[in-house]
């Protein structure tokens, strides 16, 4: 029997799926499910070529519940700058939950990886973050900067943003585009501790290797997400600012343990029992308290998961299909 399979590009992913609340609920209720116990999510597979300054991860997720499963690969190539190419890339491939054959392969070099990891950022805002937000603070200047302000401000609009990058031109020139892309007044600073301090949301997502922001800028009614560190050499938050928040998630635990700030934390043994650590999962779907006041100071750290994929995978579906988008191979 014949069975078909669409390959979809990059170009018809980005007409036909956005960063917005469906992608930013449907990253949600991905995370409810993974504090359920029912979803299979294996480590990251993560591949480290030195020699090419090159690293490798692959990971998926099974859903119960959803029509298939993604596994996704994610080359980054650091050195391909100079060529003229894309460091990033990638593809992700869905498989029918119920036959295990491929629906569809994404060439979407890691733009669904992008829009799920704003979102989860979302997610993250949507839970933890002071309920009234005046001031969204940005730390960073790439693809995840830009967009994980824009996810920020769909579940806490806010009247204004601030953004820092090591790279001042950059900075101003994201500052000028997300002014005019969201409304509201964004300005490039170049002091990040008068950023934290004149924030109550804050999103890192630098890939630092040491710490861009200590235990010194936290105030009451901040809230932190880390989302740049997803290697073992990557750290953006001082360990203290883990061990002083009143609340501190991760969007996996043992994940977080190996590849987040969690890991820089236990390394220090800045940080010692995880006890009170809990997951965004958790805090979703009501099992586990978040924010509890005005005045709490909380952390979320996220690494990334094979959830968030298959779950942005699957949605991609139903929306190519609906928009006729890509091309059909049969097998």
């Amino acid at each position: 029997m014949a069975h078909e399979i669409r390959l979809v590009n990059e170009a018809d992913l980005r007409r036909a799926v956005h960063l917005d609340l469906e992608v930013i609920d449907c990253i949600e209720k991905a995370f409810a499910k993974l504090a359920t116990g029912t979803v299979v999510m294996p480590p990251v597979l993560s591949m480290a070529l030195p020699e090419v300054n090159a690293e490798v991860d692959v990971k998926t997720a099974y859903v119960p519940g959803l029509d298939g499963f993604a596994i996704k690969v994610s080359p980054g190539f650091f050195n391909n700058p100079a060529l003229g190419l894309s460091s990033l890339n990638g593809l992700m491939v869905l498989f029918s939950a119920q036959t295990g054959l491929v629906q569809a392969v994404y060439l979407d070099n890691g733009y669904l990886t992008d829009i799920r990891t704003a979102a989860a950022g979302a997610v993250a805002a949507r839970h933890l973050a002071p309920a009234v937000v005046s001031t969204i603070g940005i730390l960073g200047t790439g693809v995840q900067a830009r967009l994980q302000l824009i996810a920020a401000a769909k579940v806490r609009p806010a009247e204004r943003a601030l953004v820092w990058g090591r790279d001042r031109d950059k900075a101003r020139a994201l500052a000028k585009d997300m002014t005019a892309a969201l409304g509201i007044d964004v300005v490039a600073t170049e002091d990040r501790q008068q950023l934290v301090a004149d924030s109550q949301l804050v999103v890192t997502t630098t890939p630092a290797k040491e710490a861009i922001l200590g235990a010194d800028c936290l105030h009451p009614g901040l809230h932190i997400t880390a989302m740049g560190s997803d290697q073992e050499d990557k750290n953006e938050l001082a360990p203290e600012i883990l061990a002083k928040a009143d609340v501190l998630v991760c969007d996996r635990i043992s994940q977080c343990e190996k590849l987040g700030e969690l890991r820089s934390a236990l390394a220090t043994r800045t940080l010692q029992d995880l006890s009170h650590v809990r997951e965004l999962g958790e805090i979703v779907s009501g099992k586990a308290q978040g924010r509890t006041g005005d005045a709490d100071i909380t952390v979320c750290d996220l690494t990334g998961t094979g959830v968030q994929d298959t779950a942005i995978a699957t949605l991609s579906l139903g929306k190519v299909k609906k928009a006729n988008a890509g091309t059909m191979l049969v097998s």
